[in-house]
């Protein structure tokens, strides 16, 4: 009965609020070398394979959009729970979870049961970023680790590469980010690739007409053209820009000469709104990484209020209390 009262008591201590207000170097104290960690492990996986970076910065914006920052992206199903990697947005397409995998084991080696599974995402988002030639910034910490997670809850949030401008532009606003910051976010396309399946409708059949999209260079048209033909493997993988490797503002400067990869990309030069920001980002590097910054903090802000934990492994929540009462 000891053990068993000891052990509650342990996983209760893990199921506390860590912080209801994020604050920079939370783990200060408790797991001083966090940061370094996270930073030495994203390094290797660039290293290893350089695509990767970029799919880890993902997991932010596909996490904090949906029920705020608590890494039930990173969830895996269970019989009783369809988690949010099955999502129509997710799906084929979010990868390099086992980047976090591995940043969570040389965490909990150094300081376990310590730093979240929500809070590496941020981290690790930030040093994709900075480790491909981006900003780097102080991050705020505090997360907890959801509970549990929700396939229907991401189909309900996250865009498809059909969205244009103006449902970016609301989608946004729902989380208090602004045009700016929704143009300035979109620039994490800087870095990574995307698939043909994302863009067939573009090339063959824009808005059911049965034609490209008139906003594609026609170079870049049978760039894509040959990249993505019909009838052919639609899981093949086109650079996102022409620096994909880099993250710097040329995504902005393909946007103004119409050789945006995704739908929802070309659309912010297309539209009024969007286009004097895509002009602004082409034209200075500098306005550009200031606004991703503000941008990236921003949405790292977006919390759910629900309860949360510190999960031993990402992909696994931990047990409650109660179930190993329900057990004993």
């Amino acid at each position: 009965m000891s053990l068993l009262l000891h052990l509650i008591l342990y996983l209760l201590l893990l199921t506390v609020v860590i912080g209801d207000i994020l604050r920079p170097r939370f783990y200060s104290e408790t797991c001083p070398d966090a940061e370094s960690i996270v930073r030495r492990e994203m390094k290797k996986a660039m290293i290893k394979e350089a695509r990767s970076v970029a799919s880890v910065m993902r997991f932010q914006f596909h996490d904090c959009f949906v029920n705020g920052c608590d890494a039930s992206l990173l969830l895996d199903d269970t019989p009783n729970m369809i988690g949010e990697k099955l999502s129509l947005s997710n799906i084929d397409s979010l990868r390099s979870y086992e980047v976090v995998d591995d940043i969570k084991e040389a965490l909990e080696k150094a300081c376990p049961a310590t730093v979240s599974c929500a809070d590496i995402i941020i981290m690790a988002s930030r040093d994709a970023v900075a480790l491909t030639g981006g900003p780097d910034w102080e991050v705020t910490l505090g997360r907890k680790d959801s509970l549990t997670a929700s396939q229907q809850d991401s189909d309900d949030v996250m865009p498809s590469p059909r969205a244009n401008a103006t449902y970016l532009i609301d989608l946004f606003k729902r989380f208090d980010l602004s045009v700016k910051d929704m143009v300035a976010l979109s620039g994490s396309h800087s870095i990574g690739q995307g698939r043909c399946f994302s863009i067939m409708f573009r090339l063959y059949n824009q808005s059911g007409s049965g034609k490209p999209d008139p906003a594609l260079e026609p170079d870049y048209k049978n760039k894509l053209n040959k990249l993505c033909p019909l009838g052919g493997d639609e899981n093949v993988t086109g650079d996102l820009d022409a620096t994909p490797l880099v993250f710097d503002n040329q995504y902005f400067k393909d946007l103004v000469s119409g050789r945006g990869f995704l739908n929802s990309d070309q659309t912010l030069y297309t539209t009024q709104e969007t286009r004097e920001y895509v002009k602004l980002f082409s034209e200075d590097q500098d306005e550009f990484f200031k606004a991703f910054e503000e941008g990236m903090v921003k949405m790292g802000d977006l919390q759910s209020g629900r309860d949360g934990e510190i999960r031993f492994n990402c992909r696994v929540a931990n047990r409650r209390p109660i179930d190993v009462l329900l057990e004993s």
